[in-house]
């Protein structure tokens, strides 16, 4: 007899389909959350002010996966995410007359503009 088991997540904010599973830390406590894409953005854009300005702290390189609701499979890596948003506020940047490096931390000004650009 052959069986087949699926797994779905639901986002844990509003009861929607989730699509992948947040994990994040903060004071030293490790959390996961199961989002839908829309809310998982929000989140996101929340502390994205925040993250830019901080500093890593020591330990593994890791961060968030997103998880396909269909396999449970890790499908993207925070550090090419975090490379393909470096590449996107860089190019806008520039195209907006900031001066930014192709290297290295964006500066919150710069960060801030392109989370409020219309």
């Amino acid at each position: 007899m052959a069986q087949k088991v699926e797994t779905r997540l639901v986002d844990d904010l509003d009861g929607s389909e989730a699509v992948e599973t947040v994990r994040f830390a903060l004071e030293g406590r490790q959390y996961e959350i199961d989002l839908s894409e829309g809310n998982a953005a929000r989140l996101r854009e929340g502390l994205a002010a925040f993250v830019a300005s901080a500093r890593r702290a020591g330990g593994a390189r890791g961060g968030r996966t997103a998880v396909p609701a269909s396999t449970g499979a890790a499908v993207s890596s925070r550090k090419a995410t975090d490379r393909e948003h470096g590449a996107a506020v860089r190019e806008w940047a520039r195209a907006n007359g900031f001066e930014v490096s192709s290297r290295g931390r964006i500066s919150t000004e710069i960060l801030t503009a392109y989370e409020q650009r219309s």
